[in-house]
């Protein structure tokens, strides 16, 4: 049986002080852990110009030369939702609480629920939000090309919405 994946490991792991060496021997500290603590980020509305009701975006943390993609916990209150847009770099969606609903442009909307997680691919027309009775929260998890991470387009009219 072959097992590649703890083959990779114990490689990364017999190389970690050769890696540790040479960031002293050039002067750079390793890399370390960075803890951003809870509450230190604070809330922001969701701008009118994207959504339609109440939505609060959490900045979990923004896309950096660690990762090239930004995290956000969105919570929308019941009916609110996003405008219509795309994501150069795809986005992912873990929804946290409540109940959503998303629709892919041309496609029938779909209920999202608790632990569902939504793969949306690059520059496909898409939105996402509560449901009309239920809040909702997902975790959106962005790509970024170029600097931009999102491109925003009209928005979801009331008869798009409650066409499920």
């Amino acid at each position: 049986m072959h097992f590649p994946l703890v083959s990779i490991a114990l490689c990364a792991a017999a190389l970690q002080p050769v890696v540790v060496w040479a960031a002293e021997v050039h002067g750079a500290s390793p890399p370390a852990q960075q803890i951003t603590r809870a509450g230190s980020q604070p809330s922001a509305a969701g701008s009118a110009a994207n959504f339609t009701g109440q939505v609060r975006v959490d900045m979990v943390w923004p896309a950096d030369d660690g990762i090239n993609a930004s995290g956000a916990l969105v919570t929308f209150e019941p009916g609110a939702r996003s405008a219509w847009h795309t994501h150069p770099a795809g986005q992912r969606l873990v929804v946290v609480s409540g109940l959503g609903l998303t629709q892919e442009w041309g496609k029938p909307v779909q209920e999202i629920r608790p632990g569902d997680v939504v793969w949306c691919p690059p520059g496909v027309k898409h939105w996402h939000g509560a449901a009309p009775k239920t809040a909702m929260t997902h975790l959106a998890v962005t790509g970024t090309a170029a600097g931009k991470n999102v491109e925003w387009m009209e928005k979801v009219s009331d008869d798009e919405y409650n066409s499920r």
